[in-house]
């Protein structure tokens, strides 16, 4: 490679790192005025905090597979759902988080909450992989933490969870969700992760 070649080569890669921070950057302040679903806060210690739900509009789908590869597949199918690709109609505002979890050995299932404006007869008819659930009213325990979540991080985080649950006398209600406010283009440093957990 001459030297003039070697030059534009460094600057159109210089070119494609600016424009990827550019648009993560976008991404994240947009992710960041995303509508996100109300709580009452009952308690809060530390990075653990107790909430109150009220009833959610979600739409769900599952996807078998490993857990990654699942909440990208679901995370698409859902997404062409809302931004009217896979059905006529209007689009649907993207809230956050992206729920995903698996409730039985039925797969991964990956939720998107509703927009409060919508209600279930409102929404546009969802195709055969995408049901429209309504979630009902609960309390949740909860832990905040940002990077990556890949699955040691997510595993040690719903045991940390898990013990205060434990510690405040809790009744664990249901399996473990894993909440996820940013899209994985934004740098781990700045993303949002929750544990959820439903108690009693």
């Amino acid at each position: 490679m001459n030297p003039k070649q070697k030059k534009w080569t460094l600057f159109g890669a210089a070119a494609i790192a600016l424009g990827t921070v550019a648009g993560a950057g976008f991404l994240y302040a947009r992710e960041r005025r995303s509508e996100k679903p109300d709580y009452a806060l009952l308690d809060s210690d530390g990075d653990f905090e107790l909430r109150d739900y009220p009833p959610l509009l979600a739409v769900e789908t599952r996807v078998a597979g490993k857990r990654e590869e699942a909440l990208s597949a679901g995370s698409g199918v859902l997404a062409d759902y809302i931004f009217a690709k896979s059905r006529p109609g209007q689009t649907i505002e993207m809230t956050a988080p992206v729920l995903s979890d698996r409730p039985d050995a039925g797969g991964w299932r990956t939720r998107f909450l509703m927009p409060a404006i919508w209600t279930r007869d409102t929404l546009p008819e969802a195709p055969r992989d995408v049901t429209i659930v309504e979630i009902p009213a609960r309390r949740i325990a909860a832990t905040r933490f940002t990077g990556t979540a890949g699955a040691r991080t997510l595993a040690a985080e719903e045991a940390a969870l898990r013990r205060w649950i434990s510690d405040g006398d809790l009744i664990v209600q249901g399996p473990a969700e894993h909440a996820f406010y940013n899209s994985p283009i934004v740098p781990g440093p700045l993303r949002r992760n929750e544990i959820l957990i439903p108690v009693a």
